[in-house]
Order: C-alpha cells, then sequence, then structure tokens
C-alpha cells in the first residue's frame, strides 16, 4: 500500500472536522485548521511560522514571503488585514492580505488563504506601478532554515539529495564546484560534481509542481515531509508555454516575473496586476516514503479547475482575481500536419506572439495538448480576444489565427486546419523542429556516470569541452553524419574564458563557424530556380543577455551565411531576443528564426558547403560570473528548393 495514502486516509478522519482558528495582535496574525498552522511578523511582512502536525516547516529564521527587484530594492509589508468566512460549499476559511505602499506610490500586495481540512496555502500576488519604473523580478519564496528539508524534485526524472553549502567552490554565477563527505559525495554520485539553481529550471509547457522533501532526518517522529509549489492555475504569468525558470534549489519559487531564459519584464506603465492563485503545499507521509510519494500527491491539485468555487468565494477579498462568471470555455478542432507529434494550441495575446504577451499587460493566456484527432478543450478561459497559435514536433513554423473571441459563460469553438508551411521540395533537414536543441550532442542525452541520468544540458556547461568534442570544429555531413555525436548543442563565438573554470583561458580555433556540407544530384537541382533556407533557434544570447542592453558590441547580433562561398544577406539578431539560455542549463529559451531565400544557381551537382558563423572573437563583460561569449542553440534547419 502506498505509505503516503495510508497515511493521508488516516489523519484525514482524524482532522477533518477541525475548526479554523484565526487571531491578531499587535505583531503578528496567526492563522490554524487543526494540521496547518502559520504566523505572519507585521514587522517583517512575511510568514515567519509555519507548521504541519505540529513539525516546524521553516525554522527559525525561515520565511515564506513575496518579493521583487524593483526600484527601491526589497520591501517589507506596511499594512495588514485578517479575513475569516466560509465558502459556498460551507467550509471555513482565513486568510492575510500584507500590503505595502513603496516609492513613487507604488503598491505590492501578497494574500494567503487556509482552508478547514487542506495543508496548503493559496497565495496570490498583487502589484501596482501607477508611474512606471523598473520590475526586474517578481517572485513567492517558501524559504526555510530549518534542516529537515534534505531534497528537491523538480519534476519526476529532476531530483536529488540537497547539497550541503559547505563544501562549495563558485564557478559561475549561483553555480558551485561540489566537494566533502556525507551527503554532498551522495549528490555527486546521483547528479554531477557541479550544483546550480539552474539545474532544476523547468519549462512551464507540462510543468505543475515542485518543491523540497524531508526523508524523516530530524523530524520529530521520523515522518516524512514535502513543501510544495503547485501551479494550479498558469494563466496570469507571462510568456506562454515556452516561460522558463527556477523551480526549487533549497528555496521554492513561484517566480512571477523575471527575465530568466528570456522571459521578458512588462511594460509598467498604469501597470496593476494581479497574479494567482498558486497553491503552496505541505504534505506528510510515514517513515519511508519517497520523494516520488509525496511529489504524485501533490500533483493531485494541478488543475485550474479544482478549487474555482473556493477562490469565487474569496474574490471580493483578491482585487484583479477573476471568478467564474467572467469566464468561458475554448474548444478547438484543428486538422493537423500528418507528421505532427505532441501539438499544443495556445491562446494568448491578440496580434502578438505569445512569448512577447508581457508587453500586453492585461494579457492572460491557456495552453493544452491537442488529441491526435485534432480536438481540444480549455475551461476557465477569461473573456476577451484572443491569438491561436499552434504548434507541434516535427513541423516547421506554426498555425496562428488572431481574433478568437471567448465570451462568459459560453463555449466558443474554433475549426481551423494546420497547413504546414513549405517552400517547395525538401532536400535535407538537421534536427527536429520542436524549439529546443535536445536532439543534439549534450542536450537531452543522459549523463549515465550519474544514478539519476540528468539531462546533459541541464549540467554546468563547461563540462562539455568543445575543443576536445570538436577538434575540427563542426564539421556536419547531411546523410553521413550524426546529430547525436556531429552537431553540438551550443554554437559559440569563444569558447572557454570567464566563467569556465575547466579551461579558463578562451579558445577560438574552429569555433565561431560551423560547415555543413551535402551532395545533390542533377535530377534534385533540374528545373529549380529558387531555393530557402530556414533556422529556427531554441535560443540565442547576444551580448544583451538577459537585460536587452544594446549598449554593448554584439547587442544585436550578426549571424552569417554563406552558400558555396555566396554570403546571403546578413541576419542581424536583435537584442530583445537575447537569452542567458544554455549557460543557464536550459535547452529552450526564446524561440526566433530566420529564412534567407536565394537562386537555386547556388547550388551545384555534387558537393555543396554551407558556412553558418557568428562573429569571430565576439565577447562583451559581463558584471556577474557569466561567459562573455555569445553563443545560439539550434532548434533545426532546412534546405528546400522549387
Amino acid at each position: 500500500m502506498n505509505l503516503l495514502l495510508a497515511f493521508s486516509l488516516s489523519s484525514w478522519a482524524a482532522f477533518a472536522s477541525a475548526a479554523i482558528t484565526a487571531s491578531e495582535s499587535s505583531t503578528a496574525i496567526s492563522v490554524g485548521n487543526g494540521r496547518l498552522a502559520f504566523s505572519v511578523n507585521k514587522g517583517a511582512g512575511t510568514i515567519d511560522r509555519l507548521s504541519l502536525d505540529g513539525q516546524d516547516l521553516l525554522g527559525s529564521g525561515g520565511r515564506l514571503y513575496l518579493d521583487c527587484h524593483c526600484d527601491s530594492g526589497y520591501w517589507n509589508g506596511g499594512s495588514f488585514q485578517l479575513y475569516r468566512g466560509t465558502d459556498k460549499a460551507g467550509v471555513a476559511h482565513a486568510g492575510v492580505r500584507i500590503s505595502a505602499k513603496v516609492d513613487s506610490g507604488r503598491t505590492f500586495e501578497s494574500y494567503y488563504f487556509l482552508r478547514d481540512g487542506e495543508t496548503g496555502l493559496h497565495t496570490f500576488g498583487r502589484v501596482a506601478y501607477p508611474n512606471g519604473g523598473s520590475l526586474g523580478e517578481m517572485r513567492f519564496l517558501f524559504r526555510p532554515s530549518s534542516s529537515i528539508w534534505n531534497h528537491l524534485s523538480s519534476s519526476d526524472e529532476m531530483w536529488s539529495v540537497l547539497p550541503t553549502e559547505s563544501g562549495r567552490t563558485t564557478v559561475q554565477d549561483t553555480t558551485y564546484r561540489i566537494s566533502g563527505d556525507g551527503v554532498n559525495a551522495r549528490y555527486r554520485t546521483q547528479m554531477s560534481d557541479y550544483f546550480s539553481k539552474y539545474m532544476f529550471s523547468e519549462s512551464w509547457e507540462y510543468h505543475t509542481h515542485h518543491g523540497l522533501f524531508s526523508d524523516g532526518t530530524g523530524t520529530r517522529d521520523g515522518s516524512t515531509y514535502g513543501a510544495w509549489l503547485v501551479m494550479n492555475t498558469k494563466d496570469t504569468y507571462y510568456n506562454g508555454p515556452k516561460w522558463s525558470d527556477l523551480t526549487v534549489d533549497g528555496i521554492v519559487y513561484n517566480y512571477i516575473i523575471s527575465n530568466h531564459h528570456g522571459n521578458g519584464n512588462p511594460d509598467t506603465r498604469n501597470f496593476d496586476r494581479t497574479f494567482g492563485p498558486q497553491y503552496y503545499y505541505f504534505n506528510k507521509g510515514a517513515k519511508g516514503a519517497s520523494v516520488n510519494d509525496l511529489r504524485r500527491d501533490a500533483g493531485r491539485f494541478g488543475d485550474p479547475s479544482w478549487n474555482a468555487d473556493f477562490y469565487d468565494s474569496i474574490a471580493q477579498y483578491v482585487p484583479g482575481y477573476l471568478p467564474t462568471s467572467g469566464r468561458g470555455t475554448w474548444s478547438g478542432r484543428i486538422g493537423l500536419p500528418a507528421s505532427v507529434t505532441k501539438p499544443i494550441a495556445v491562446l494568448a495575446s491578440n496580434g502578438r506572439d505569445f512569448q512577447d504577451n508581457n508587453l500586453d499587460t492585461k494579457s492572460r493566456q491557456y495552453w493544452g495538448e491537442v488529441s491526435s484527432s485534432g480536438e481540444i478543450t480549455i475551461p476557465r478561459v477569461a473573456a476577451g480576444t484572443y491569438r491561436l497559435t499552434v504548434y507541434g514536433t516535427g513541423i516547421f513554423g506554426q498555425y496562428v489565427q488572431d481574433e478568437v473571441v471567448i465570451r462568459a459563460g459560453a463555449t466558443t469553438t474554433t475549426t481551423a486546419t494546420w497547413a504546414p508551411e513549405s517552400a517547395g521540395t525538401e532536400l535535407w533537414r538537421i534536427g527536429t523542429p520542436d524549439r529546443s536543441c535536445g536532439e543534439f550532442r549534450h542536450g537531452n542525452e543522459l549523463d549515465s556516470t550519474r544514478i539519476n541520468t540528468p539531462k546533459q544540458h541541464r549540467l554546468y556547461w563547461a563540462v562539455h569541452d568543445f575543443p576536445k568534442d570538436f577538434p575540427d570544429g563542426v564539421n556536419f555531413h547531411v546523410g553521413t553524419s550524426n546529430i547525436t555525436r556531429d552537431f553540438n548543442y551550443m554554437h559559440w563565438s569563444v569558447f572557454g574564458g570567464k566563467a569556465n573554470t575547466i579551461r579558463p583561458e578562451p579558445y577560438y580555433t574552429n569555433v565561431n563557424t560551423w560547415t555543413v556540407t551535402f551532395d545533390t544530384t542533377a535530377a534534385q537541382l533540374q528545373g529549380k530556380t529558387r531555393a530557402t533556407f530556414t533556422v529556427q533557434l531554441a535560443g540565442v544570447k547576444t551580448s544583451a543577455g538577459n537585460t536587452d542592453d544594446t549598449n554593448k558590441a554584439f547587442a544585436n547580433l550578426a549571424y552569417t551565411v554563406t552558400v558555396n562561398g555566396r554570403a546571403l544577406p546578413v541576419w542581424t539578431i536583435p537584442a530583445n531576443q537575447s537569452s542567458s539560455c544554455g549557460a543557464r542549463s536550459a535547452a529552450s529559451c526564446y524561440n526566433t528564426h530566420n529564412k534567407w531565400t536565394f537562386d537555386a544557381s547556388y547550388l551545384q551537382q555534387g558537393l555543396n558547403t554551407f558556412s553558418l558563423s557568428l562573429p569571430a572573437r565576439a565577447t562583451a563583460p559581463e558584471s556577474a560570473v557569466l561567459p562573455e561569449s555569445v553563443y545560439l542553440q539550434y532548434d533545426a534547419l532546412r534546405l528546400e528548393v522549387s
């Protein structure tokens, strides 16, 4: 019998009838329901006490709170409101609002609600900028100091023991070489010689929850515990399903706004937005329960319809939360390309790439996987007008349709046919179009030297030593070369140097220009007058990094293609499409692409050579300990003739 289930059934009988208690003093607000109890410290504006069945989850100095990187730095709570009520199901609840006014009349608010019979906190965050200003990051953090937490989990496949802070040597921004015995030796055996918060980043596309786990060491009675952030709703985040961000590293994050991995910051002029709800869930298992036992339990709540009635009941307390009365249902019937797999339908900002919906600050976003028969239904969509985007594995490009109108209380059905883009006869392709560089060398290939076999792109990038892997550079011959061996997951201008403790001196030889060769026959070229070369990128880092800073050399990055010695027009990749991607353990960030159309006479019977070049020695200073070279990561490449 599942150990967690055995505990949960018995404990439910004991605690289901417990009542909500709530009290307030000049220094604190305390709320509990017989199992979960928390206290807000009014001086700090944080939750500084949190316990489950009497087990302290935070420890001395630990806290759960909302913070930001904004003009005035971090902020503390200023005013507080305690709420009590009973929802439409007759279940009691209590909640706390923490509100602060900072520079220029800006408002930051966090909300925490506890229901009777539940062991989690429903959270909302609100920010209002009446006159604009900087808002680089906004995030909730469950930041314990308790020693009971000794494992972390960002997905079913990505978990490990949590290495200690002793024995760490910094090799890159928040990336460390791990030494020492005990738990650190276990971590090295399970995962890597290096640890970084970026290793446990996840894309929001399929992600639902992440957190910390206690195996019972140090708990009151040896019971196991979990602390999880459950994304039961995602519609108030930005940048659609390709958003990628930090999840857990000893802190359980809920990243609401960031510029990690190419995510975009919102336009804060007249900005007032409430984010959430998301659910910080805390569970308990019997002795011997595993991290994945407790993880599976937390996953039950990753559904936007879960607790919707409760959220309607508390909408009166949370400005900006949209109740069910303002939502409808979208149904799609999509004619799909025959060869597509994992098709995803996205509803986001009308007239705009969903990756840029942070520029439409009132935007909502919804997505789901389309069935093999082309059907999809997405409930609880905010009334409004959307762009529909459909993309999937194996197909270049995407389907786009604007002016999809959702009406409150109604179902909108969209019928569409996705005809794959084509510029003629395909001569070859390299890679699989899936918005990721995972199929290439050191991408999704597993590190079989470690027990947990992490994907290689998650590791500290310097361990994939380009000069050793490709001493003569990348020379890929279509039809005989192997993409998992002969095509690297990152195309650098310079390898080594800053942030590379394995190769601290920059290496330049055969790095910035890659060569693709292929053979064509007379029959393939006969009667052809036009050729089209497509490059889709999973991510690119110009010298702008994550900040869109255009004041550095190579902020707008020139990418050059030559065909049998003839140069095609330079593709200048703009700074606002830059992302610190592979160097921060990601295989997919801000996706972009380009097509070159040229005279088919550039091609010749027999051997052909394409040169793919970044500027030589293209580096720019980094204020953090990060590689200074520009780089890009390919999704897929294709050559067609017509």
